[in-house]
């Protein structure tokens, strides 16, 4: 049987690699039942569980319910009757079960290690969000810089994106080392069910990029996941500054937040 510390370093690993889990916790019993309260189980979308809180057609009912959970987003309650005329258990008790649902934070790819690609790296890290990076430098793209990491892709940062590298809790950054790789990032990147997908550049870059891309069909203007050029108008021109000002957007994104200031929201509150 997997101890409770267990579970919960088993959720943090699983939160750390972006996937998603349900912690189905007993909160209360009555009767004659196979666990007490405090006894949990992690549920993973795959069906797959660590943790047991009880087993037989319990824990069968709670893997099903945690899914179900998983799949609406949504934390829920769920009271068991063990008997047979309940759910087909002798126990003859009650377990009452809380499912809480842990979703996978965004997570990023960022195409390009350079030194703005680096310096996003090293921002997501500090707001909490798993990033892998691609660069077919193996000077840049290696583990001395990118020692928290959760993927270093040591190739062409346009051949990166692919379905096992992006789903549509991704976030593509595209800050790779000049235009031309940036317009072949962004056309494999909008064929992707990416959350958002920014792009680095200047205006006058822009236009040339996307007149290149439109006359392959794709018309990336339209796209309402692409920012570009990437980020918020906070000013700055150092890798660190336009990595806050990357972050910001992805969270403002991520968040479904205005941006605006808190001060601002405080007055409207008051």
């Amino acid at each position: 049987m997997i101890e409770p510390a267990r579970v919960f370093k088993l959720l943090d690993e699983a939160l750390e690699a972006g996937r998603e889990a349900a912690l189905a916790t007993v909160i209360s019993t009555g009767g004659s039942t196979p666990r007490d309260s405090g006894a949990n189980m992690l549920v993973f979308a795959d069906g797959s569980s660590a943790g047991t809180v009880g087993g037989g057609k319990l824990e069968a009912l709670t893997i099903k319910d945690s899914l179900a959970a998983l799949k609406d987003g949504k934390n829920r309650r769920a009271v068991y009757d063990l008997t047979l005329s309940g759910i087909g258990m002798a126990c003859a008790g009650r377990t009452e079960v809380f499912i809480e649902v842990f979703s996978a934070p965004a997570k990023l790819l960022i195409l390009g290690a350079g030194h703005v690609g680096l310096k996003i790296a090293e921002a997501a890290y500090c707001a909490g969000l798993p990033c892998a990076v691609a660069d077919d430098r193996a000077e840049f793209a290696n583990r001395e810089r990118f020692p928290k990491a959760s993927a270093i892709h040591l190739k062409r940062p346009d051949k990166a994106i692919s379905r096992d590298t992006v789903d549509s809790k991704t976030y593509i950054v595209i800050v790779t080392r000049g235009h031309s790789l940036d317009g072949e990032c962004l056309a494999r990147a909008v064929k992707t069910d990416a959350a958002y997908i920014g792009m680095i550049g200047s205006a006058s870059k822009l236009p040339v990029v996307y007149k290149l891309l439109n006359k392959k069909g794709l018309h990336p203007e339209t796209d309402s996941r692409v920012y570009a050029p990437i980020g918020l108008d906070i000013g700055g021109k150092t890798p660190g500054e336009i990595a806050i000002s990357v972050l910001s957007e992805i969270l403002k994104v991520a968040n479904a937040r205005t941006g605006a200031h808190m001060r601002a929201a405080a007055k409207k509150r008051n």
